[in-house]
């Protein structure tokens, strides 16, 4: 037979019992539209993760105080941001440095309760080094830097109820009160400032007792230079102790990140690859059933000349119908959920080619092993034999 003739006389089996075979496609297509989603949300995320760290850069890199020789918890000099400013490659220099105090949004509220948020003293700068943004007002200023004024975090904000900024919006920081004059956008590479309130280094000083020590410092370098300043970065800051200081990159924290996510991808790709079986154990089931079912058919087909090769394409090309049915309905649904779950994130939808394709071979995959035993079956049933079963 010719391929058309061969597609049309597998198709009847379909046309004519629709509902089976919209159930039996199901089971496929769920298999498929899991994987695929999976997949698609992945490369999304990844997708999102790429534009963040083009818009924040990779070239940031942090230095912290680690522990002495004798477990307790070291301290950077009072130059080590002057000293850090003096390598080459270094670009921007911003610090922050970790106060003794609470914030809470009233003074009626238990000392205890504190939302396991922070105060800061930070550099005016700060906002360009690490790539932070406002949601709301402005940021510290060489005026305001001086006063009891406060910037808050994203997540600060949030707990605090203080969603925006403005005169009459207030927090009891340091046992008196601050006035919020800014509310940051969450700051991916600085997530420690999104639960800190954020006041000027003169004000730390004079207003909640302050002693200068930076306990962050960011730092800007050029790109192919960041590996060269980060050799260098613990010996700068604490010449006389560089074992007691930390240097890290957070856009590696994202990317580690990134990599937990391939590996939770790649479990949730078993379960679809589960479901993917289960259909085709499915379509296995429908077609030993139609088999059996249209045994006089069969005998009929075999009686007028058909051969056994002409039967068996014609129930492996129904099996394959099946699948490839449940394939592209499962392909479609996975990419609207990707596309779904993407747009309530806000990331670029993204859905790889090779997923696609990979989707329909598998469905062709399992609808021809599904379809073999029962083409088979169906073949080597004899015209008198099949004409005779009741």
């Amino acid at each position: 037979m010719r391929v058309g003739d061969l597609l049309r006389v597998g198709a009847v089996g379909l046309r004519t019992r629709p509902t089976r075979a919209f159930l039996s496609a199901l089971g496929i297509a769920i298999g498929i539209a899991a994987m695929v989603a999976v997949v698609g949300i992945s490369a999304s995320s990844r997708a999102e993760l790429d534009r963040t760290l083009d818009r924040l850069g990779t070239n940031l890199l942090t230095v912290t105080p680690g522990s002495s020789l004798f477990g307790q918890d070291a301290q950077l000099p009072l130059d080590a941001v002057a000293m850090i400013e003096r390598i080459g490659p270094v670009t921007d220099v911003s610090a922050v440095g970790r106060i003794e105090a609470k914030v809470y949004r009233t003074d009626r509220i238990p000392a205890a309760e504190s939302g396991s948020l922070g105060v800061r003293a930070a550099d005016l700068d700060l906002p360009a080094t690490v790539g932070a943004e406002l949601a709301d007002g402005v940021w510290l200023n060489a005026a305001t830097g001086r006063y009891p004024a406060v910037v808050l975090g994203a997540t600060a904000a949030s707990r605090l109820g203080v969603p925006e900024a403005g005169p009459d919006r207030q927090v009891w920081l340091g046992g008196q009160w601050f006035t919020v004059i800014g509310v940051l956008r969450p700051v991916p590479l600085a997530a420690e400032l999104d639960t800190a309130a954020l006041v000027g280094w003169p004000a730390a000083q004079a207003y909640l007792g302050f002693d200068g020590h930076a306990t962050t410092v960011y730092t800007r370098s050029a790109e192919s230079r960041v590996e060269a300043v980060r050799d260098v970065l613990a010996a700068t800051a604490n010449p006389e102790a560089p074992n007691e200081v930390k240097v890290s990159r957070p856009s590696d924290a994202l990317a580690a990140q990134q990599a937990t996510d391939d590996a939770f991808t790649g479990l949730l790709l078993g379960l679809g690859a589960v479901a993917l079986l289960v259909g085709g154990v499915g379509v296995a089931n429908t077609m030993v059933i139609s088999v059996l079912e249209r045994r006089a058919e069969i005998g009929l087909r075999r009686s007028l000349g058909a051969t056994r090769g002409q039967v068996r394409g014609q129930f492996l090309t129904e099996s394959l119908l099946l699948a490839l049915l449940g394939g592209v309905g499962g392909v479609l649904l996975g990419g609207l959920v990707t596309a779904g779950y993407a747009l309530l994130q806000g990331w670029p939808g993204v859905v790889p080619a090779w997923a696609t394709l990979g989707g329909l071979g598998a469905t062709l995959l399992i609808g021809g092993v599904a379809g073999l035993y029962p083409a088979v079956r169906a073949s080597r049933l004899s015209p008198t034999e099949a004409l005779a079963t009741p």
